[in-house]
């Protein structure tokens, strides 16, 4: 495990310094703007690093976002299992910087999540590293999530994640815009939860501009036991089909 956290800290500090350099290689952008933007999402079931935040019920998630060139905030909610996470909302926070070198656009941020009705104990910081390379219709992107001990639960957490997405240029009955991807990802804790795999795989298509429907299969490499402990359910890590609508505005 000490070999594998030290493999992660070298990707992550590799990510960062590279994410810094870009940016400060960049040119100042004199028409930057401030964009306010955001989205609608209702899904059938709310999928967290593979786990189900809603106990296998449906989610209805809204997001803000605004933007200033490279410069991203924004605030996303949902509903979620209650008891479990508090009254059953959960509201996210988000700052970060995106800076773009040729086809890669790295990613610093920082996150937030908190769930109203908990008391605060089960809020927790993650910093998130990433890039993402795209050219033509391929995307293929990595990304580690970093907890300090400020999860009172876990200790330190850490994920590390991959992405492949794939475009297709004809459109579907000449109304949808067609895509897949896949993901793969490992997410350790230092105490109390167990380690897993996650992965999945979908179709998504574009349709009206500001509209797009995702159908993707989901699992991990949780045990009934292990997800009990880890979500309070034990179906809540089984492998899954599910489905999204997403409209931004």
């Amino acid at each position: 495990m000490a070999r594998r956290n030290r493999e992660v800290g070298f990707v992550k500090s590799c990510v960062l310094a590279s994410a810094l350099i870009a940016g400060l290689a960049l040119p100042a952008q004199a028409q930057n703007k401030l964009t306010l933007s955001g989205s609608a999402t209702f899904t059938t079931d709310y999928l967290f690093r593979g786990v189900s935040n809603s106990g296998e019920l449906p989610a209805v998630q809204p997001e803000f976002d605004l933007t200033y060139g490279m410069w991203y905030a924004y605030v996303w909610g949902s509903n979620t299992h209650a008891p479990v996470y508090g009254k059953g909302i959960e509201i996210d926070y988000g700052i970060g910087i995106a800076p773009k070198w040729n086809n890669i656009t790295f990613n610093i941020a920082g996150l937030y999540y908190t769930y109203p009705g908990s008391g605060g104990n089960i809020d927790y910081f993650e910093l998130k590293t990433g890039a993402t390379w795209a050219s033509g219709p391929w995307t293929l992107s990595v990304n580690n999530y970093w907890s300090p001990d400020n999860f009172q639960f876990a200790g330190n957490s850490d994920a590390i994640e991959g992405q492949v997405g794939y475009a297709f240029s004809r459109k579907l009955f000449n109304f949808f815009s067609p895509s897949i991807s896949g993901g793969y990802g490992f997410q350790s804790y230092e105490k109390n939860y167990h380690d897993y795999s996650y992965w999945n795989v979908g179709l998504t298509l574009g349709f009206l501009e500001h509209w797009s429907a995702d159908v993707r299969y989901w699992d991990t490499s949780y045990s009934e036991d292990e997800c009990f402990v880890q979500s309070g359910g034990r179906p809540n890590c089984d492998a899954r089909a599910v489905g999204t609508f997403k409209a931004t505005f």
